[in-house]
């Protein structure tokens, strides 16, 4: 099995025309070394490591003598040091032959996601006369391609939302028309109950946002704070979670509805302005994708965030197009994101991500998300759109 997953590090090296790829850990400190090894993160470790793993010919370990099996699961030649000078001499040795290498490193901590080796360690590396360069794009292809069983575990969890925020909105509209009162925490306790009850797990209760709360993007409710929900005022329910076998993968959709007698105008402007945000940056990805061109992070972002600032409304558009999905619901994969950060890192087949413009103003907020599978030349919408802004008169 980690022959296998070293074969693969390597036939992917090959493919990128990549030297090497050097994997370093200081106390935990670069998780995603752990994961794409196969390794123990759980381990005592006290002790500097590395493991180069070359595009041809056997891997190279390098340890301390205090920790000298810290490694011993993987394959290659195991070399050992103890004072901080063999340490340097150990690392100029294994790094001779090859002038550059991949480490979990972004220029500028460009893509913090990925920025996980320290400056000193770069350094260091540097000193021995190799260049470093980022595994960004590498660690997408190991950690961020669904297989068929998490694709599945994908869309289970997505149907299963997409139910449960639907029956949720009309139970708020029950509420209201029956004179009961309703509020933020009322909304989220039920969504956590309903993801309980076809075993979902999440790792941070649903965002519920009404009225001036959803022109906050990480806006949630705090128990002891009971914000009720009243007639005329926009509901916003952001909502992510997975299925709780191991190994499934998150879904994340987010939706609005409005309860009164009738939506202003400006409100259904603003929803119509973010759906066609949002489907400008599916039309785009799919078009690149089916004439086979490469597409990157920050232009899904442009074309998106485009649309909005043509309708007068760039400012109030304050986060990220869309982001990664895994594992985790923020996975390391590549973004849609030349805002916060300029993701230059490859679209690739077999990842998923969220396309979720927004449109934030001080007295109402509004943000439509789904999430896109990317395949080899196309692209698939796997959750339920909300193509209109639902409308419930109360």
């Amino acid at each position: 099995m980690i022959e296998e997953r070293i074969q693969k590090i390597q036939d992917l090296l090959r493919k990128e025309a990549c030297s090497a790829w050097l994997f370093y850990d200081f106390r935990g400190s670069d998780p995603i070394a752990y994961r794409v090894l196969g390794l123990d993160a759980g381990a005592h470790t006290t002790r500097r490591w590395f493991y180069l793993v070359p595009a041809e010919g056997n891997p190279v370990k390098l340890v301390h003598r205090i920790e000298a099996a810290r490694l011993d699961p993987l394959p290659g030649e195991k070399r050992i040091y103890l004072q901080w000078q063999s340490l340097r001499r150990g690392l100029c040795d294994m790094l001779a032959s090859h002038p550059q290498v991949a480490m979990q490193y972004s220029p500028e901590a460009a893509i913090p996601y990925v920025s996980r080796v320290d400056a000193g360690t770069v350094e260091l590396v540097r000193a021995a006369g190799t260049e470093v360069v980022s595994a960004g794009d590498l660690l997408q292809h190991l950690e961020c391609v669904w297989s068929a069983e998490q694709l599945q575990s994908h869309r289970r969890a997505a149907g299963h939302l997409a139910r449960i925020v639907r029956e949720t909105f009309n139970w708020i509209a029950s509420r209201l028309s029956a004179g009961t009162a309703t509020t933020e925490q009322q909304v989220q306790h039920r969504l956590l109950e309903e993801m309980k009850g076809v075993k979902l797990v999440t790792d941070f209760p649903p965002i519920v946002a009404v009225g001036s709360h959803a022109g906050d993007p990480h806006y949630a409710p705090e128990l002891g704070q009971e914000t009720p929900i009243e007639p005329d005022r926009l509901v916003l329910v952001d909502i992510w979670a997975k299925d709780s076998l191991p190994g499934s993968v998150y879904a994340d959709i987010t939706w609005t509805a409005f309860y009164g007698a009738e939506v202003a105008d400006h409100v259904r402007r603003v929803f119509e302005v973010v759906r066609e945000a949002r489907d400008a940056g599916v039309a785009f990805l799919r078009e690149r994708l089916r004439t086979g061109q490469t597409v990157r992070g920050y232009e899904v972002d442009n074309a998106v965030r485009s649309v909005i600032e043509r309708a007068g409304f760039g400012e109030a558009f304050i986060h990220r197009t869309g982001h990664n999905l895994g594992e985790e619901v923020h996975g390391n994969g590549v973004h849609f994101d030349d805002l916060e950060t300029h993701d230059n890192r490859r679209v690739i087949s077999g990842i998923a991500c969220t396309v979720e413009p927004g449109i934030y103003l001080p007295d109402f907020g509004i943000r439509n998300e789904i999430d896109v599978y990317l395949h080899p030349d196309d692209v698939e919408v796997t959750t339920e759109t909300q193509d209109k802004l639902w409308h419930f008169r109360v």
